[in-house]
């Protein structure tokens, strides 16, 4: 099964994958990013480059192969934690997923502004590195306003998991009992 955490930048996705790969046997994390990364560097001379990689149909079409050939390989779950808010973006991407005999969910992590930002400004990306980390707080802060501007769409798209109000143990359990109880 391919697990998709979806939701706004610092609304708990890696915290959650992590506590999935615990409870799941077999699971794994898949990080798209290096994949958008290759693609940056690939690119570097090439024009135009689009500030964000995924804009780029060889991101979309690498991360489904990835995601779907990791959970052949491992037979085991692939949780993948990363935030897409376009969606023009996650029908390409999300569609392949789907259509695959593995099985595909997609969780949203939500949470209301006033907690999401409370959380964000409690984070510590970089624990040590107080510069480094109000960076990502403050990119995360930014990026608030496209998450809440999608929500129509994502929340029509996968299953909402509400963490106004839910610890990270809560999370998790609504998690496990959504996959355990689902059809993909």
């Amino acid at each position: 099964m391919i697990v998709w955490l979806n939701g706004p930048f610092g609304g708990g996705k890696s915290t959650l994958a992590a506590e999935l790969c615990r409870a799941l046997p077999g699971a794994v994390v898949a990080a798209p990013e290096a994949i958008g990364d290759l693609l940056r560097s690939t690119l570097a001379n090439h024009d135009p480059r689009p500030r964000d990689y995924q804009d780029l149909p060889p991101w979309r079409h690498m991360t489904s192969v990835f995601v779907t050939g990791l959970a052949r390989y491992t037979g085991g779950p692939v949780i993948v934690p990363m935030t897409v808010l376009d969606p023009a973006c996650a029908t390409d991407l999300f569609t392949p997923l789907r259509q695959s005999e593995i099985g595909f969910h997609q969780l949203i992590l939500h949470a209301e502004p006033d907690v999401l930002r409370e959380r964000i400004d409690a984070g510590w990306e970089f624990p040590g590195d107080a510069r480094r980390s109000e960076a990502v707080r403050a990119y995360r802060r930014r990026r608030m306003a496209d998450y809440y501007a999608a929500t129509g769409w994502m929340h029509a798209h996968g299953h909402v998991i509400d963490t106004s109000t839910l610890t990270a143990g809560q999370t998790l359990q609504a998690a496990l009992a959504h996959l355990f109880h689902a059809t993909p």
